[in-house]
């Protein structure tokens, strides 16, 4: 559920700008009330942050989980920690059960969590890009 597609930077740089208009989206309806909306739009920073990351490797995912395992890839090279794949995949389960379950609308806490550590996820994709890219042009 992962192809080989063409390399973007473009595409990269985009999916990271859509992630950041995504989470402050989330935090003005977050200080509204509405915390289903407002956890389903953390989701989205943090699944078009990781897309990124896709992007760039040139990767086409069919499936929110194929980007969890392919986050892995960095995890074992050292270059991210696992702690924001776990993060991803908690993010992942959560806005499933919130779009497709008749359970409970998450808490603010839930949201609050949610929209900080998108914001967080972001920074380290934005990290984690700049730091492959100089590799890359160091030639490593």
């Amino acid at each position: 559920m992962l192809r080989r597609v063409e390399p973007s930077i473009e595409k990269a740089n985009e999916s990271l700008n859509l992630a950041s208009s995504y989470l402050e989206e989330a935090r003005q309806i977050a200080g509204l009330g509405a915390r289903r909306i407002s956890l389903t739009g953390a989701y989205m920073a943090w699944f078009h942050a990781a897309r990124a990351v896709l992007f760039r490797d040139g990767i086409r995912e069919k499936s929110h989980f194929c980007i969890e395992l392919y986050l892995n890839h960095y995890v074992q090279s050292g270059s991210l920690e696992e702690e924001w794949v776990l993060m991803f995949s908690r993010m992942r389960t959560q806005r499933h059960e919130n779009q497709y379950s008749f359970g409970p609308a998450p808490t603010d806490a839930e949201v609050l969590a949610a929209v900080e550590h998108a914001g967080q996820f972001i920074e380290r994709i934005r990290h984690l890009l700049s730091e492959t890219n100089r590799k890359v042009w160091r030639g490593r």
